[in-house]
């Protein structure tokens, strides 16, 4: 007889799905991408900080952005300022909307329960609210007055931490998503309630002798890649505003790799190859009078004229005084901004935020596309920001510069230097590793003549001109004059004028050395290639390149010639 074993049972793998995190929009420009993507819904929030410091504002905006007519929203109040005087100031922003104060907005008052000292009462009266109305979104204000009264009427044995984890528990059971208000101190972090909560929201005031300045936390926030660090707050009519420390690059390609921007100032863009990459970021430095105001200028005019859109953000003169300027060089910008190719930002209170400033030009250079963007200059805005922001000015520069570039906008900014006996400081040390190229002014004595010269000093992947090159500023803008060849000792300020040498020691001319170098760099180019890093004429060009041909020092195919050996120096 066959014996029939029983077939043990199969275990069966069961997928685990991951469960989403829906989110809501905290209709607070800026705090969701702080939030990393929206406030988490049916999550138990602690919104903490000092008084002033618009706890109870930010948590009023969140309630009206959320609240809806089938999910009402709710505010509890326990103790504080009364209802009415707290609706009084809470109106005057612009998110506040009266009309749906008693249809899906409500407000309860449990002051007179709390000052009774009946905990039980206070939770019982909330959880019949939430019955009654059954709110999508609660706000209890001020929650750590709450907690202080009942401890002084009650003493120290009142059982604090089963009060808060009963609340949470109720309301994340109702499907809420709620917020507690406090005046909390960081000393405070034990308090059973930071650890019962979802998320914890901490605002602080920052004073710097004058100035005071708001700044966010989000110290925890469950299931959300939340963006590190403090973030700068503002109050004004429409509410709260919180500006990301951190902002995401994007990017927003302009035009094909290799674009140039034009200067608008003749033989500048053949120094500089051919001109400006375009999404990069230059630096004109120079001292005080020698037209980094007018440079900006031919380079936003320049921009205009060929039909693209720019923004000048203007930190020490009123645009009033930019705009009569910019006549007197025959600059229409008046037109310009009537027909919305350009926008000039005024940006000069002592109490500015570098986020704020950069959400203001980000911002702008996005709404209208703009593909220049101009900075006049770096000395006027550390000097408009806070005191507290001027230490981290240097870390806060380079996020502006690296966030409009990541939009692909090309980006000028004017730094003021110091002439020194020592020589010339091209620029602090604050600007110059974050930019791709840098432009340098100065003033030289010539002869007894005070003269304007530049130089670009650094231009990342790009072959430039080295020499130094005269200017003048004339009422017709920016007219560059002759190189600097025969002048040693430029950057100390009082070149010596050197006797011209025809040969230099390997046989070749300067002309034909420097022609030769350029290819040699460059590995190949064309004769428009070599005009524009030289400054030589195509006439001048065809001599030395033949001759350089004949001595096998390059080689060409076609119009592209190519440097293949350096002479002997012997």
């Amino acid at each position: 007889m066959k014996v029939m074993r029983a077939k043990k049972p199969v275990a069966r793998k069961t997928a685990l799905t991951k469960v989403p995190i829906h989110t809501l929009s905290t209709g607070v420009p800026g705090f969701d991408e702080v939030l990393g993507g929206g406030l988490p819904e049916l999550s138990f929030n602690l919104i903490a900080g000092g008084p002033g410091s618009g706890k109870t504002t930010l948590a009023m905006q969140i309630l009206f952005a959320n609240a809806s007519v089938d999910r009402p929203g709710l505010f509890i109040t326990l103790l504080g300022e009364p209802s009415l005087k707290m609706l009084r100031y809470q109106q005057q922003f612009d998110f506040f909307d009266l009309s749906r104060v008693g249809s899906d907005v409500h407000f309860l008052n449990l002051s007179e329960q709390v000052l009774a000292g009946d905990l039980e009462g206070v939770f019982t009266h909330i959880i019949a609210e939430l019955d009654r109305i059954n709110p999508g979104i609660v706000v209890i204000d001020s929650f750590r007055a709450l907690l202080r009264t009942i401890h002084d009427e009650n003493g120290p044995g009142l059982d604090i931490e089963h009060f808060v984890q009963r609340l949470a528990l109720h309301l994340t059971t109702a499907e809420v998503t709620s917020f507690l208000v406090g005046e909390y101190v960081e000393q405070e972090l034990r308090n059973p309630i930071f650890t019962v909560a979802d998320g914890i929201v901490w605002l602080f005031q920052a004073v710097d002798r004058n100035s005071i300045v708001r700044k966010l936390q989000v110290m925890k926030m469950r299931g959300m890649p939340i963006m590190p660090g403090l973030h700068t707050v503002r109050l004004s009519k429409i509410g709260v505003q919180v500006f990301p420390r951190t902002i995401e690059r994007t990017t927003r390609p302009l035009g094909k790799p290799g674009t140039r921007l034009s200067t608008g100032i003749a033989g500048l863009d053949a120094m500089m190859g051919g001109g400006i990459p375009a999404g990069s970021s230059m630096v004109l430095a120079g001292p005080t009078g020698t037209g980094k105001t007018t440079f900006a200028t031919m380079f936003i005019s320049e921009g205009i004229r060929k039909g693209e859109t720019c923004v000048l953000a203007v930190f020490e003169e009123h645009p009033e005084e930019y705009l009569k300027r910019a006549n007197t060089f025959g600059v229409d910008f008046t037109t310009a901004i009537k027909e919305g190719k350009l926008r000039i930002i005024y940006l000069r209170p002592l109490d500015l935020s570098v986020d704020e400033t950069l959400e203001e030009i980000r911002e702008t250079a996005r709404e209208i596309k703009a593909s220049r963007v101009v900075l006049d200059s770096t000395s006027g805005l550390e000097m408009a920001l806070a005191p507290t922001f001027r230490e981290d000015f240097r870390e806060s520069l380079y996020r502006l510069v690296s966030t409009l570039t990541g939009l692909g906008v090309t980006i000028l900014l004017t730094v003021e230097v110091v002439e020194r006996q020592d020589g010339l400081q091209f620029t602090n040390d604050r600007v110059s590793f974050l930019t791709d190229i840098i432009l340098v002014q100065r003033f030289v004595e010539i002869e007894g003549d005070l003269r304007k010269v530049l130089a670009v000093i650094k231009m990342r992947g790009s072959v430039h001109g080295t020499e130094f090159r005269s200017y003048e500023i004339t009422p017709n803008g920016v007219l560059l004059r002759g190189y600097l060849r025969n002048y040693s000792g430029i950057l100390s300020g009082e070149p010596v004028r050197q006797l011209p040498r025809q040969l230099s020691p390997s046989g070749l001319t300067e002309q034909e050395g420097m022609v030769l170098e350029v290819l040699l760099r460059s590995g190949a180019a064309s004769v428009e290639g070599i005009e524009q890093s030289t400054g030589l004429t195509t006439v001048e060009l065809e001599g030395i390149l033949e001759r350089l041909t004949s001595l096998e020092y390059v080689t060409h195919k076609g119009v592209r010639f190519e440097g293949v050996a350096r002479p002997s120096n012997s």
